[in-house]
């Protein structure tokens, strides 16, 4: 059973600000939805039928509704079973009460996976749910997607999609607006510094390369890392390199505003940095049976590191952080992170449609939960109050990223 786990369409706010790869990239992952904030592990098997004299009395129940339907529904000749199948699976889905399991239509199945991998037709932006503005906000323009070249900004408040206006509460689905057929426009209206501003942006396939990286002072190199798609391990490795060659020798992680994505890789960048055999993190599924992931290579990377968080840093970014916390690797500075402690597996059934469920809770390597709870920092720093825009902060404003600073030099 391969598993991946995602924070897409995880909503990052009591649902998970999840940054949500909107395809235009527009993720998820999550991953493994979100995950987005997006935790979630993704499985192409089958659900088994070991449980079905347990729905017995339920399946005779739905078999008298359709019988009443059938015998008595004025306009039953216009019935489309397909969606009163479609709907009663997601209303007993739904009936769990858990805003992370979810039932995905055969329809929506290949775009959620393409989100999942972080390639897809779209305009190149990840969105978060911003509960204060009410609004969805661009929290990162991919670097040279049409999204960016057209003007677009981290922070921008999405106001309108081809003329119709939309709220944080459609942070769902406002993605699947958003993208469309390669070569076609999407007509986007943000607000930016009280200012309403249009823009005509044209789809394009967007494959996702997040990371980005800089040189700082003190041979200190920073590296941004806004989601944990399909090769993120790989990016991250080379990214570090690239850093070490232009001089740095120390490294900052910044996890702010990372709401998740697969957890195989945020366990493959801890690798990367942890002695080997040294525990990353361990779960429990409803059998209370353990796993343990552990590090099974030498380190890469052995320098210092700092890892920047925020009360929107949730799922596999808070794996990597807790992993490097516990093992005393190295120092997380800023606020207390979300705490979605859980991870959501994606099982594929036989007619393409998928069922996403949370089936297992994650412990730090020191065997804390942080579900609900999150990560608390070591050095607990907060942002001025009079920064306007968290997505964007300049340098010498940063106090966060200054006090990470401060602890490298």
């Amino acid at each position: 059973m391969h598993k991946i786990q995602m924070e897409k369409r995880n909503k990052i706010y009591r649902t998970i600000m999840l940054v949500v790869l909107t395809a235009f990239i527009t993720f998820m992952a999550t991953l493994f939805g979100l995950s987005s904030h997006f935790d979630l592990k993704t499985t192409t098997s089958n659900a088994d039928n070991s449980n079905q004299e347990k729905y017995a009395n339920m399946e005779t129940y739905f078999e008298k509704v359709k019988s009443i339907i059938e015998k008595y529904y004025l306009w039953k000749d216009d019935i489309d079973e397909k969606k009163l199948e479609t709907a009663a699976i997601e209303g007993f889905v739904s009936g769990l009460g858990d805003e992370y399991t979810e039932f995905i239509p055969a329809d929506e199945m290949k775009e959620y996976t393409e989100d999942i991998v972080g390639n897809f037709i779209g305009i190149g932006i990840y969105m978060i749910k911003d509960e204060e503005s009410n609004r969805v906000v661009v929290y990162y323009p991919i670097p040279g997607s049409p999204a960016e070249k057209a003007g677009i900004e981290a922070g921008d408040l999405i106001k309108k999609v081809d003329g119709k206006e939309y709220f944080a509460k459609d942070f769902d689905n406002i993605s699947n607006y958003i993208k469309g057929e390669e070569g076609t426009n999407v007509n986007i209206v943000v607000e930016r510094d009280g200012k309403d501003l249009t823009f005509d942006v044209k789809r394009e396939k967007i494959n996702t390369n997040p990371i980005s990286i800089k040189l700082l002072e003190n041979n200190i190199g920073y590296l941004s890392l806004p989601s944990f798609d399909s090769g993120t391990a790989n990016d991250f490795k080379t990214k570090v390199e690239e850093l070490q060659k232009q001089g740095a020798q120390k490294l900052i992680i910044d996890l702010r505003n990372n709401g998740g994505g697969i957890v195989n890789e945020a366990t493959d960048i801890a690798d990367f940095l942890l002695d080997k055999g040294k525990t990353i993190i361990s779960t429990k599924d409803n059998k209370d049976t353990q796993d343990v992931t552990i590090s099974k290579e030498d380190p890469i990377f052995t320098m210092p590191v700092v890892v920047l968080v925020n009360h929107n840093t949730a799922s596999s970014s808070e794996i990597l952080s807790c992993s490097l916390q516990d093992n005393e690797r190295a120092k997380i500075v800023g606020t207390t992170t979300f705490g979605k402690g859980i991870i959501q597996t994606l099982f594929s059934l036989n007619d393409g449609s998928g069922i996403k469920i949370t089936t297992e809770e994650y412990y730090t390597p020191k065997g804390n939960t942080i579900n609900k709870i999150g990560i608390k920092p070591d050095e607990e720093v907060k942002i001025p109050d009079d920064i306007s825009n968290i997505y964007a902060v300049e340098e010498d404003k940063d106090t966060q990223l200054q006090k990470a600073i401060e602890i490298l030099k």
